[in-house]
């Protein structure tokens, strides 16, 4: 969440930032947290107040008790045993005031970096790299949807999986089951050199999905365990960013890199009829997400490494592509700063976000208490500690990518070619074709 400290020291300048993201009703949810935090301000001093007069009238008590004023004492002592009680509506009101506060910052976005572009929506993301590999035109074998493609070959059987778990579930069968399980090992090998592997959990708590932003906000769009007070993880950022949760890190330690290939559950609900063909559009997909904990002096730089990883992982499959700058209108909830890259299917005749790299500056770190400790330039702790910086993004995301690979590389006898990087991992499969 946003610094609460920032509705008292410099509202007009986080109502300006905030109006970049183009919802009127945001500087409104500003302006209630600014009136619901001075309110506790006001709690409390008057709680300070009152409680400065108790113990004045303790004293007083027994100043009149020693001199034997014992009808003096009793009546200072009802008067303190008043205030006692305005004391404790004081305590019932701040608990209540704090929590509706608490309520409406989660509510409310991160603040866009000065730097990202300004726009209303995705209509006005820049392209600030490409379109590369993108050929002028298109064999007709190539203008095949890779869903046809795929019934043609075998290798996608959502019909299936609609038997076994309902409607916008795949199935991959065969080389297409291999094609998806490479594309994780790839994104995987493709990033260890400075990426540690986690196995985290696929199920996560209320607090895990509310430290990323998820909850409250999104709750409509996870799946939820209500039994158990668990959520089926829509992204391994939800469990990657809560594992330090909590904790006070060492700015020596900094950056924690960290990575991980999970399956991710999502209801995708209001997208019934929309890119729900194929493989675009789906309740349970594979994905292998980055994350770093950071300085906030080391972010940028981070942002351009973690934006680099996703775009050389498409490249290397040979897939057409670019990258956007995510302009302030379109960008996620917990996001500061962030970048998409995209890759053409010609089939599907679109352009598809196969990875989303962001920076979420201290927002989701505030809501998991993660901080850290810096030291002096002689090695010595500095008192006090910071809120990290968190990024993370889509190394490789299944679905579209496989999607796109299968429409780019039909040959003309319906067989389609797999990329050269990963053959190590297809058992000798170099091309798919129907059995």
């Amino acid at each position: 969440m946003i610094d609460q400290r920032l509705l008292r020291s410099d509202l007009d300048g986080v109502k300006a930032a905030m109006s970049r993201r183009h919802r009127p009703e945001l500087l409104d949810d500003l302006d209630r947290a600014a009136g619901l935090d001075a309110r506790l301000l006001d709690i409390g001093r008057e709680r300070d107040g009152i409680r400065a007069r108790v113990n004045s009238i303790s004293k007083e008590v027994g100043g009149l008790r020693r001199d034997g004023r014992v009808e003096e004492a009793e009546e200072l002592q009802t008067s303190s045993r008043e205030l006692g009680a305005d004391e404790k509506r004081l305590a019932t009101e701040h608990d209540e005031v704090s929590a509706e506060l608490r309520d409406v910052l989660l509510g409310i976005p991160n603040v866009p970096d000065d730097d990202a572009p300004d726009g209303a929506g995705e209509e006005d993301n820049p392209i600030v790299t490409g379109p590369v590999d993108l050929p002028d035109a298109f064999p007709a074998h190539r203008r095949v949807p890779h869903w046809e493609v795929a019934d043609e070959l075998g290798i996608l059987d959502n019909r299936r999986a609609a038997k076994i778990s309902g409607a916008m579930f795949t199935l991959q069968r065969g080389a297409g089951a291999t094609l998806a399980r490479a594309l994780c090992q790839y994104g995987l090998d493709l990033n260890a050199d400075v990426h540690e592997e986690v196995r985290a959990p696929s199920l996560v708590s209320t607090a895990t999905l509310t430290a990323t932003g998820q909850l409250p906000k999104f709750a409509d769009d996870a799946y939820a365990i209500e039994r158990d007070d668990l959520w089926a993880s829509p992204t391994a950022e939800a469990p990657l960013t809560s594992l330090y949760a909590g904790e006070t890190l060492d700015d020596t330690a900094l950056p924690i890199r960290l990575m991980a290939h999970s399956s991710s559950f999502r209801r995708e609900s209001g997208s019934a009829g929309r890119d729900t063909r194929g493989m675009l559009r789906s309740h349970e997909f594979d994905k292998v997400e980055l994350m770093a904990y950071s300085t906030p002096e080391a972010a940028p730089g981070l942002l351009d490494d973690m934006v680099e990883r996703a775009r050389r992982a498409i490249e290397g499959l040979g897939l057409p592509y670019r990258v956007i700058d995510i302009c302030t209108g379109d960008m996620g909830q917990s996001h500061h700063r962030s970048f998409d890259v995209e890759v053409y299917a010609p089939g599907a005749d679109a352009w598809l976000e196969v990875s989303s790299v962001s920076w979420l500056g201290d927002y989701q770190a505030r809501r998991a208490q993660i901080r850290f400790r810096r030291h002096d330039a002689d090695g010595s702790p500095v008192k006090g500690s910071d809120f990290a910086h968190t990024l993370n993004g889509s190394a490789l995301a299944v679905p579209r990518v496989w999607a796109a690979i299968i429409e780019n590389f039909r040959e003309e006898d319906g067989s389609v070619t797999v990329p050269e990087v990963l053959h190590p991992y297809m058992r000798g499969i170099t091309s798919i074709r129907a059995s």
